[in-house]
C-alpha cells in the first residue's frame, strides 16, 4: 500500500512538470527588448555579412568556365581528318589512312621539289585551203561524161558527168620544172601501191642530201597513199599522198596527187581506159 502511494505520488509531479513544460513552450512570450547600446558585442554580431565558401564558389566558377568553353569548342567547325599517333582518321567516313611517322632525319632534311618537265606541243600542220574540198559544179568543156581533165594552172581535177556538171576535185601538181601536158589512158590501178623511185629522183634527191629508199611498201607512211591510178606508159600516175596540207601547190614532180578520201572516191568511178586530159 505504501509502494503504491509513492508511484502514485511520482506521476503527479510528472504531469505538473510536463505542463509547465508545456506552458512555457506554448505560451506567450515576453518581447525582446533591444539593447540602446548598438556597440554591444552581440549586436555587432547582428550586423556582420555572411562569409563565403571561398572554395565552393571557386569551384563553381571553374565548372561553369569549363562548360563554356566545352560549348565554344562543340561550335567551331572541327577538320575532316584529324591526326592522332601517326594514323590519319576521317571523321566522316570513320575510315583510318596509316601515315608513316616521320623521323628527326626526314623532318630536319630540306624540303625538295621535282622539276616537271613541260609537255613537247607537237608542231601545228597547216590546213588545206577548203576551196579544194570535193564538190558538184557545173562545167562547159566539150569532154565527154567520163572523162578526167585536169586544170594544172588552177590546181582542179575535174571528173566530167552528164548534164554539164563535174565532180572537181583539189590537186598538188608538178613544181616548177616538172610541169608537162597531154592526153593519156588509165593502164592500172593499185590500192596501196608500192613506191619504187625511178633511178633519176634517186640522184637527184641524193644530191640534196636526202636518200631515197629503192623500194617502199605500200602503207599509211607511203608517199604514194591510198589508191594509184598510172598514166599510159609514162612515170606519171594520179595518187593518194600523206601530206594532205600540200594539195591546191604544184610541189610533186610531175605526178597528180590528191587526198586519200579523194582519191578513194575517184578509184571507185573510174576504171581502166579512162582517158585523162591535162591542161
Amino acid at each position: 500500500m505504501r509502494i503504491l502511494s509513492l508511484f502514485a505520488g511520482a506521476a503527479a509531479v510528472a504531469l505538473l512538470v510536463s505542463g509547465a513544460a508545456a506552458g512555457e513552450r506554448y505560451g506567450k512570450r515576453p518581447p525582446l527588448t533591444v539593447s540602446p547600446d548598438l556597440s554591444a558585442p552581440w549586436v555587432m554580431q547582428l550586423q556582420r555579412k555572411p562569409t563565403l565558401d571561398r572554395s565552393n564558389t571557386a569551384r563553381r566558377i571553374g565548372n561553369a568556365e569549363a562548360i563554356a568553353r566545352a560549348r565554344r569548342t562543340m561550335d567551331q567547325q572541327r577538320p575532316a581528318y584529324v591526326r592522332r599517333g601517326g594514323v590519319v582518321y576521317d571523321r566522316g567516313a570513320q575510315v583510318r589512312f596509316a601515315e608513316p611517322r616521320a623521323t628527326r632525319a626526314h623532318r630536319n632534311r630540306p624540303l625538295e621539289t621535282a622539276a616537271v618537265a613541260r609537255p613537247a606541243q607537237k608542231p601545228a600542220q597547216p590546213q588545206m585551203n577548203p576551196i579544194y574540198l570535193p564538190q558538184t559544179v557545173d562545167y562547159g568543156g566539150p569532154e565527154k561524161p567520163g572523162t578526167i581533165v585536169i586544170d594544172t594552172t588552177q590546181n582542179f581535177l575535174y571528173l566530167v558527168q552528164p548534164s554539164g556538171k563535174a565532180r572537181r576535185y583539189g590537186v598538188g601538181t608538178g613544181k616548177p620544172g616538172f610541169e608537162w601536158a597531154g592526153t593519156h589512158k588509165v593502164t592500172r590501178k593499185r590500192e596501196w601501191p608500192d613506191w619504187r623511185p625511178p633511178a633519176e629522183m634517186i640522184a637527184r634527191e641524193r644530191k640534196k642530201g636526202r636518200v631515197l629508199p629503192a623500194h617502199m611498201k605500200g602503207g599509211p607512211a607511203n608517199p604514194l597513199g591510198a589508191r594509184a591510178l598510172y598514166l599510159g606508159s609514162t612515170l606519171y600516175r594520179i595518187h593518194g599522198t600523206n601530206q594532205p596540207w600540200t594539195i591546191g601547190q604544184a610541189v610533186s614532180s610531175g605526178c597528180i596527187r590528191m587526198r586519200n578520201q579523194d582519191v578513194i572516191e575517184l578509184y571507185e568511178r573510174v576504171g581502166v581506159g579512162t582517158q585523162v586530159k591535162v591542161i
